[in-house]
C-alpha cells in the first residue's frame, strides 16, 4: 500500500433527537456498507425503521433488517430491477417506478435522511476534519469521545 490512507467515519443517527446511536472508524477502503451500524445502535434504541442511502442496497443489508424486524427504508440504485433481490427491495423499485423519487421519498419518511447528513455536517463544523492520534484505534478512541461531547452539546 502506498500512498496516503484516509479515516472514514461511519454515522448511526437518530433521525428525531440527531444522536449518534452507534459510529466506526475505517481506512478509506472500506465500503459504507460493509459498517453495519445497525446491531450497535439497536442495543441503544428500539429502531423500527432503517433509513439508508444507496450504498445499503444489497441483500446483505435487507436480510440483516429482516432479521432484527426492522423495516428497510434504502433507496435502490437507478437501474433496479423489480425482479431480483428481496422482496422489500423489489417492492421499493416499484414504488418508485410508480410514485417517483420525490412521492416515494416522501411517503416513505427517506426525506429524513437530512438528520443524518445534519449531525455528520455539524459534527465536522465543531470538531473539524482532523484528529490528533495517530493510529487507528486511537483514532476511533478519539472520534468516539468526539461523538459523545457531541451527544452532549445536542441535548443540552
Amino acid at each position: 500500500m502506498h500512498g496516503k490512507r484516509y479515516i472514514k467515519i461511519h454515522f448511526a443517527v437518530d433521525v428525531k433527537t440527531k444522536e449518534v446511536l452507534a459510529m466506526e472508524v475505517t481506512t478509506d477502503d472500506v465500503h459504507d456498507s460493509e459498517a453495519a451500524l445497525i446491531k450497535d445502535a439497536s442495543k441503544l434504541r428500539r429502531i423500527s425503521k432503517a433509513v439508508m442511502d444507496g450504498a445499503y442496497d444489497n441483500s446483505k443489508a435487507y436480510k440483516l433488517l429482516r432479521g432484527m424486524g426492522v423495516k428497510p427504508v434504502i433507496k435502490p440504485k437507478r437501474n433496479a430491477r423489480d425482479d431480483r433481490g428481496p422482496p422489500e427491495r423489489r417492492r421499493m423499485v416499484k414504488l418508485i417506478r410508480r410514485m417517483g423519487n420525490e412521492g416515494w421519498a416522501g411517503m416513505m419518511g427517506y426525506s429524513r435522511r437530512w438528520a443524518v447528513e445534519t449531525a455528520f455536517s455539524t459534527f465536522k463544523r465543531v470538531f473539524g476534519d482532523y484528529y490528533m492520534a495517530k493510529e487507528l484505534t486511537n483514532i476511533a478512541k478519539e472520534l468516539t469521545i468526539k461523538a459523545y461531547i457531541y451527544n452532549t452539546i445536542i441535548n443540552l
